[in-house]
């Protein structure tokens, strides 16, 4: 299973959630499968879906889903001891966990060798971290909604792209109709 089948299975669970996509591919591939006015798309800012998130958890009391990449979360890795510090429990880490850079050409990360995001996320502090299986991610993300309990989720997956479309619409556009969405 790659990250856009992921994506495809957990779309209706995040139709009513703020929603923060990782960079590049996966913010195409969401674009793509589910466009939402609650869905901002990073468009330019490798490794900060995360923080942004997590800011935006702690702004306000609605759900809050970050779609993250092993590879972003790996260029900033300070977010994590952040997150672990800031407990916000409307706000859920999702790391799309394939083992590569999947927006640049799929080049290998060290979470695809011996390193552990889900430990790494422990040893910062954080206390609620999950790992599974890419087909377990709809169930385990809905577990962490009902709990409503600042959740970190690494779902492995395997590497690899859906062919999709860029987004065209711009990112005013995109931060406008999100902004709107969180007021709401």
């Amino acid at each position: 299973m790659i990250r856009s089948e992921i994506l495809k299975e957990i779309a209706p669970i995040l139709r009513d959630q703020l929603v923060v996509c990782n960079i590049g591919i996966p913010s195409q591939e969401l674009h793509a499968i589910d466009d939402q006015p609650t869905n901002f798309y990073m468009l330019g800012t490798m490794g900060l879906a995360s923080s942004i998130g997590l800011g935006l958890a702690l702004s306000q009391p609605k759900p809050v889903i970050v779609i993250d990449g092993d590879g972003s979360i790996l260029t900033n890795l300070g977010t994590l001891p952040t997150i672990a510090n800031n407990v916000a429990d409307n706000y859920i880490l999702l790391i799309v966990d394939n083992g590569s850079y999947g927006s640049t050409g799929d080049q290998p990360t060290y979470a695809g060798q011996k390193t552990s995001l889900a430990k790494m996320a422990e040893a910062a502090g954080c206390e609620r971290v999950i790992e599974c299986a890419a087909e377990d991610t709809g169930r385990v993300l809905q577990e962490a909604l009902d709990a409503k309990q600042m959740t970190i989720i690494v779902s492995k997956c395997e590497s690899g792209n859906a062919k999709m479309p860029p987004i065209t619409m711009d990112p005013v556009v995109i931060r406008d109709r999100f902004m709107k969405a969180v007021q709401a």
